[in-house]
């Protein structure tokens, strides 16, 4: 293979415009605030637990259709949370519960009525529990 045909990868001007190329320039992102400007103020500081404190409503449900008279208690309606972060949820409330339970399609399902440990559980991790159905 030739050099003509290869493309440069330098991050010179032929790849085009360098998205992170305003961060060193003065006065950009990685410049560090002038001492006596109001720039050099320090945001203000929030602690982890002010910053999880409302994290969105969740409905807690308590179901027995389709299960064979069994009651599974389901939590649902997470916004911004993904899939590890429910697995981690739904593993404390298994442990704190005594009983089985598991994450189907961005839920999280608890065996048997356990309605208050459940909610407790989301109201510590910052969530609004709302209770939905019997």
């Amino acid at each position: 293979m030739s050099k003509i045909n290869k493309i440069s990868t330098d991050g010179g001007r032929a790849l085009g415009q360098n998205p992170f190329g305003g961060l060193d320039a003065p006065g950009g992102l990685g410049a560090l605030p002038q001492a006596g400007t109001a720039a050099a103020s320090p945001p203000p500081k929030q602690t982890a637990e002010a910053a999880r404190k409302n994290r969105g409503r969740v409905d807690v449900t308590r179901e027995k259709a389709g299960r064979g008279g069994k009651t599974v208690i389901v939590v649902s309606g997470f916004t911004g949370i993904g899939l590890p972060e429910k697995e981690q949820l739904a593993k404390k409330m298994r442990a704190a519960c005594g009983v089985g339970g598991t994450v189907k399609d961005g839920r999280i399902e608890i065996q048997g009525d356990k309605r208050d440990e459940v909610a407790r559980i989301l109201a510590e991790a910052g969530f609004r529990v709302v209770f939905a159905g019997g």
